[in-house]
């Protein structure tokens, strides 16, 4: 690769010795060739350059601007013979071209090179010069120079030639720091050093007149790239901080500060809500900070003992109505019971009177559910009446228990619609057994008198109660309440509005339930009777059969003309207990079935008697 051309020798390579018997060395010739001048910029540029890699030389006195330069050695005479060079030589040849005899570039300065074979034999001058060292044929021989300076005379290296050509100064070692990034420059002519300092780049080409102006540059269609991707390895570092990340701009730590502000705010209303929600439900359920807090029970199970009036209301309420009628003008609340599955419920036969045969009454369920009703029959002599819904489903009838087997003093359970307060539970005991009321009477004919022998309670009933069942512990119905006695001294089987002092009176069921069944199978009810008339006026002790009238005062064929009851008789007792009055001896009878066996005490001019007869069975109203 470097045939032909001159081998590069470095400042710190010492000029070889010259062969002993080669001829003194004259005084260096200037042979850089015509024109150039060596006190020019150029060749002081050069003469700087040697020393511009750092190296320290000593000082030497000389008409340069500090530096110095080493003597180029003279040619030499080369003596004629077997080398095949005439004339003379020099043994260093300066290179062609510019920038000859100047360091270009990298600082270092080029030694001439022997050009032609040292004095001496031929063999000695050709291993000297080499090959590439020979003149080229055709070349003039180089001009004579002086001889050489005297060895003593010329300036020495500052250190000793190196064997293995190892350089002290100026190239890195391989734990040296790697130099510092420099945005590239401009390449310096050759032979030239540019200025310390920024380097411009270099200033586009003008161009022609008569050239085209560049079209301009298309708008970018796509979106700028990513800041990583427009990276300039020759950009300034940006200030980092001890993590080694860029620090932010003033814009991001706003940005950044208001994020977390936003942030810092929602958490906090968040928590605070929470926090605010808790103590306000504390608060509420416990009260303030100071104030008094009360010990309460624990919740405890809905369930209760079944003989309890809570286990009985829960019991018999699903089977409860409340019947609400209107007719004729009038309107009317009242209570009633299931009987059965059909839709068949029992109640007062004053409370569905104003409905009439054209009237409407709506039966509602405790479970809210609400139906129409229509009258299957009713009694007026016993006060009972039967009604039926349809197209109901999922009833639960009554249960029915034995009046007879009840005793004063057992708790008993009223459940009604007082002043149309629907399921009203209220609890008491049986006062008293058989007590022979009368209600009605407003027609004052008699036949809308009811004769009840009826049971006591001390539970309360008021107005709305009538037609409700009265129950036992067993949630069981024992009778049905149908009066009250109020506070004017009247009792009224409607309610009066005085409301309830503690005398309330029911049906007897074993009655009731005779009178529901009649009802509901031939739509009448039929009633005992003896077969006589009484004498209603009569104020003694006893019921006396009539002996003024417009008919007989004992039915012909009837029962009592049978057991020989006669005209003017009083009877005094039926069944062993004593009657005081007419509307009691009804009442008693009442209290029986048709064809049921009586024993009755008779009291006939001063003498007592005994007779039995089997009742008979009168069509009611």
């Amino acid at each position: 690769m470097n045939e032909g051309k001159p081998t590069k020798a470095k400042w710190w390579s010492r000029p070889r010795q010259v062969p002993p018997g080669v001829g003194e060395v004259g005084p260096v010739e200037d042979i850089s060739g015509p024109g150039v001048d060596r006190d020019s910029d150029a060749n002081r540029h050069s003469d700087t350059n040697l020393h511009s890699d750092g190296d320290h030389r000593p000082e030497r006195d000389h008409q340069s601007d500090g530096d110095y330069e080493l003597d180029r050695p003279a040619t030499v005479t080369a003596p004629t013979g077997a080398a095949g060079a005439a004339g003379t030589a020099s043994p260093y040849v300066a290179p062609a071209g510019p920038g000859a005899g100047s360091g270009v570039g990298d600082g270092d300065f080029e030694l001439e090179r022997p050009a032609a074979a040292l004095q001496g034999s031929a063999p000695d001058a050709e291993a000297l010069a080499g090959p590439s060292d020979a003149v080229p044929a055709g070349r003039a021989p180089e001009a004579a120079v002086p001889a050489q300076q005297a060895p003593e005379d010329r300036p020495r290296p500052l250190h000793d030639p190196d064997p293995y050509s190892t350089p002290p100064y100026g190239e890195p070692g391989p734990w040296a720091p790697a130099p510092p990034v420099q945005h590239p420059a401009a390449t310096p002519a050759h032979g030239t050093a540019m200025p310390p300092g920024p380097r411009p780049l270099p200033a586009p080409a003008p161009l022609p007149a008569s050239a085209p102006l560049p079209a301009p540059y298309p708008s970018n269609p796509h979106p700028a790239p990513a800041p990583w991707q427009n990276y300039d390895p020759w950009a300034a570092p940006g200030p980092l901080q001890q993590n080694g990340a860029a620090v932010e701009t003033k814009t991001q730590r706003h940005k950044r500060a208001r994020k977390a502000l936003v942030l810092g705010a929602v958490a906090l209303a968040l928590v605070s809500g929470g926090v605010g929600g808790a103590v306000g439900a504390y608060l509420e359920r416990n009260g303030g900070v100071g104030d008094i807090t009360l010990p309460q029970a624990p919740k405890e199970a809905p369930g209760r003992a079944t003989d309890s009036v809570a286990g009985i209301a829960a019991r018999a309420l699903p089977s409860v109505v409340t019947l609400h009628v209107r007719g004729s003008g009038e309107a009317d609340t009242g209570t009633g019971f299931v009987l059965d599955t059909q839709g068949h419920i029992l109640t007062n036969n004053h409370v569905v009177e104003p409905a009439g045969s054209g009237g409407e009454i709506a039966v509602t369920f405790s479970g809210g559910e609400s139906a129409r009703a229509t009258v299957v029959g009713r009694d007026r002599g016993y006060d009972l009446a039967v009604v039926k819904v349809s197209g109901v489903v999922g009833l639960r009838p009554m249960a029915l228990g034995n009046s007879d087997s009840v005793q004063v003093g057992d708790p008993v359970v009223a459940i009604g619609a007082p002043f149309d307060l629907a399921n009203t539970v209220t609890s008491g005991i049986i006062s008293a057994k058989e007590r022979p009321i009368t209600a009605g009477g407003a027609k004052g004919d008699g036949s809308d008198v009811s004769y009840v022998d009826a049971l006591q309670t001390d539970a309360p009933i008021n107005p709305g109660n009538s037609g409700g069942p009265l129950l036992d512990t067993r949630a069981r119905v024992i009778g049905i309440n149908s009066a009250i006695r109020s506070a004017d001294g009247g009792t009224d089987l409607q309610g009066g509005q005085a409301g309830s002092i503690g005398l309330g009176f029911a049906i007897p069921v074993n009655q009731a339930r005779r009178v529901a069944e009649e009802l509901i199978n031939t739509g009448r009810a039929t009633h005992p009777v003896i077969g006589v008339m009484l004498d209603m006026d009569y104020t003694g002790d006893g019921a006396r059969v009539g002996t003024k009238g417009g008919g007989a005062p004992v039915t012909a064929g009837g029962p009592g003309a049978k057991a020989g009851i006669k005209a003017g008789d009083v009877i005094t007792e039926v069944d062993g207990q004593r009657v005081h009055s007419g509307e009691e001896l009804i009442v008693k009878t009442r209290a029986h079935r048709p064809g049921d066996r009586l024993r009755l005490t008779l009291r006939r001019g001063g003498s007592q008697r005994t007779v039995t007869l089997v009742l008979g069975s009168a069509s009611g109203g």
